[in-house]
């Protein structure tokens, strides 16, 4: 999906690293221990020797929570959609005016129809873009806050299950860095399963649950093929 899938990881890399970071500050002899937080103080060593491969994305938006949070987005921009739609079939109405009376028409009528219709299709665009802004901007915020609760989830797993090593799979190679990871190695059903069991958020209606977010996501306002002005 568009959404910001190397914003997620780099907010990932980055807490991941800060947590190294003041784990590293705690056992150094001269870390001033005023600055050592209870947090920081409670956080498990990472001192196992596996590897892990981890699809973030997914297990965020296949989380009970990521789940039921994306689907009440969709929801919230419905109408959005609607008068998107409804936009575009007026100008697709006007275009077939235009096509069916082309001939008819003279030159002044024939000019201002083809004006409405840029005008339409510019207001479309504008709307659809704002509208699609809107939406991975509302996306990226569920990502955010559920990423922030589920970091613990992870790092505890991690240290409970002897990983020294974990690989974000969510993106292919090369765009991702893992090139090869096979399914003994993927513990994202792990995560995703020991996130819902601490959130206590009820799983959605089969029927209703998306799919996971790592291979689709929820339909963006879009227009039309169609509704493209002829020139």
């Amino acid at each position: 999906m568009k959404f910001a899938s190397i914003t997620v990881a780099v907010v990932f890399g980055l807490s991941l690293c800060a947590l190294a970071q003041t784990d590293q500050a705690a056992t150094t002899p001269n870390a001033p221990s005023a600055t050592t937080t209870a947090a920081t103080a409670a956080a498990p060593k990472i001192t196992g020797t596996k590897v892990g491969a981890l699809a973030i994305e997914q297990a965020i938006f296949t989380s009970n929570e990521g789940r039921r949070d994306i689907e009440a987005l969709g929801k919230k921009f419905e109408p959005k959609q609607t008068e998107l739609k409804g936009l575009a079939d007026e100008i697709d109405s006007l275009k077939k005016q235009l096509s069916a009376q082309q001939d008819k028409l003279n030159d002044d009528a024939r000019e201002k129809l083809l004006k409405q219709i840029e005008t339409k299709q510019k207001s479309f665009e504008h709307a659809q873009q704002d509208a699609q802004e809107d939406f991975q901007n509302q996306q990226q915020e569920i990502a955010g806050k559920i990423l922030t609760k589920m970091e613990p989830v992870i790092v505890k797993y991690v240290s409970d299950n002897g990983y020294g090593l974990l690989l974000d799979s969510s993106q292919p190679w090369p765009r991702g860095l893992v090139i090869l990871a096979g399914p003994a190695m993927d513990i994202t059903q792990q995560i995703v399963d020991a996130y819902n069991a601490q959130s206590g958020v009820a799983a959605p209606a089969a029927s209703a649950a998306p799919k996971p977010a790592a291979k689709t996501t929820p339909a963006k306002p879009a227009a039309p093929a169609s509704t493209a002005p002829k020139k």
